[in-house]
């Protein structure tokens, strides 16, 4: 049975960081790429960042400068480190696992998590 699992997820002041981390389980982590979205109320599910199986990184202009995707094949483990959060960084964050990113792009999650809110308010 596969299972993403994210956690890190809370509430916090504008200016400040988070980290969520998602866990998979069921799956050959290091043959996905893996990746990180967001859905605001009323939004549609958005891209935040993605990492290949080979390291390469893709991100929002959004978050650019802000936000940090890694991933920890021995603990098939993937974090999206957040600083410098924005009121508009409020959502429900995703993490999913893909396949073939570099040649078909991002956003055909072959597994999702069940989401992690994040809010950010003072």
């Amino acid at each position: 049975q596969v299972q993403l699992v994210e956690s890190g997820g809370g509430l916090v002041q504008p200016g400040g960081s988070l980290r969520l981390s998602c866990a998979a389980s069921g799956i050959i982590f290091s043959i996905y790429d893996m990746g990180w979205y967001r859905q605001a109320p009323g939004k549609q599910r958005e891209l935040v960042a993605g990492i290949s199986r080979g390291g390469r990184t893709n991100y929002a202009d959004s978050v650019k400068g802000r936000f940090t995707v890694s991933r920890d094949n021995a603990k098939n483990t993937v974090y999206l480190q957040m600083d410098s959060l924005k009121p508009e960084d409020t959502a429900v964050y995703y993490c999913d696992a893909e396949r073939g990113t570099t040649a078909k792009g991002w956003g055909k999650a072959d597994y999702w998590g069940q989401g992690t809110q994040v809010t950010v308010s003072s």
